[in-house]
C-alpha cells in the first residue's frame, strides 16, 4: 500500500515513515502542501496521513482541497485533540482523526482502503 505522509515535523515524520516502511508500506513523505499536491499528480496513494499543523497552512483547507479530487483514505493526524477539531476534520472529508502523540499500533489498527483512490 502506498501512503502519502504530509508532516512538517522532521523527527515525527521520519519516525512515522520508518515505522510504516518497516511494516511493508510504501511511504512518500512530504512537508508542504505544494509537495503533496505534486505527489498526487505523480501517483495516487491508497492513503493520505495529513498533519493539520503545517506552517502557514490551514490543515482543514488542505483536507477540503484534497477531497475535491482524491477518493482514497484520508486520516488527519494532529496534536489538536479538541472534539470540535475532530468533528470539523470529519466534516471536511477525513475518514478518521488520530490525535498526537499516538502509538503506531493504534494507527495500523485502523481500516484503510485496499484499492487506490480514484482521482476523478
Amino acid at each position: 500500500m502506498k501512503i502519502l505522509l504530509i508532516e512538517d515535523d522532521l523527527d515525527l515524520g521520519n519516525g512515522v515513515r520508518i515505522a510504516l516502511s518497516d511494516q511493508g508500506f510504501d511511504v512518500i513523505w512530504v512537508r508542504r502542501k505544494e509537495d503533496a499536491l505534486h505527489q498526487l499528480d505523480v501517483c495516487v496513494p491508497e492513503l493520505i496521513l495529513l498533519d493539520l499543523g503545517l506552517p502557514g497552512e490551514d490543515g482543514f483547507d488542505i483536507a477540503r482541497r484534497l477531497r475535491e479530487t482524491y477518493r482514497g483514505g484520508l486520516v488527519i493526524v494532529s496534536g489538536r485533540g479538541d472534539s470540535i477539531d475532530k468533528v470539523v476534520g470529519l466534516e471536511v472529508g477525513a475518514d478518521d482523526y488520530v490525535t498526537k502523540p499516538f502509538e503506531l499500533r493504534e494507527l495500523l489498527a485502523r481500516e484503510f482502503p485496499s484499492t487506490p483512490g480514484d482521482p476523478t
